[in-house]
This record gives structure tokens, sequence and C-alpha cells, in this order.
């Protein structure tokens, strides 16, 4: 079996939990289709999609939502600018 690519869901930084949601949702797109030469072909249809592109964007909301609730919204922005609480 392969390692893991994913972890955990905490990232440092609501950029990089961004970056971690975009991963996510182009992993799943390669493991609902596995064949690249595949996924290069139909990339054509949907990449002047309008409808298609929203739907993705939308998937990778989804991811970031998941992300940021993992990581408590960025530790309740970083709590509440250094004014700490647990």
């Amino acid at each position: 079996m392969a390692e893991s690519w994913l972890v955990n869901l905490k990232t440092t930084t609501p950029e990089a939990g961004w970056q971690l949601a975009v991963k996510m949702s182009r992993t799943s797109i390669e493991i609902l289709q596995p064949s690249e030469k595949i996924r290069n072909k139909i990339k054509v249809i949907y990449e002047d999609d309008a409808e298609s592109l929203i739907a993705f964007s939308q998937l990778i909301a989804m991811n970031f939502q998941t992300v940021a609730a993992a990581n408590r919204y960025w530790q309740e922005m970083t709590d509440d600018a250094s004014g700490t609480t647990d």
C-alpha cells in the first residue's frame, strides 16, 4: 500500500489550509478517474465549461471548510490576535 499523503488536516495558516484543500480536491479527482490519459482527454471538455469549473470550485470550498474546522478556524484566528484563550 502506498504511503499516505494526508497525515492530518492541521495547517499553520489559512493559506496553507487552502493549498491543502486544493490538493484534497485534485486527489479526489485522481481517485475517481485513475487514468491520466482519460483525465487529460476529458479536461478539454470541462476546461471551458463554466458549470464544471464552478462545481470544482465548490468541491475546493467544501474541502477548505473541512480543513478550517479541523484547525478550529486557525485557532480562533490566532487566539483573537494573541489575547489567548484556552
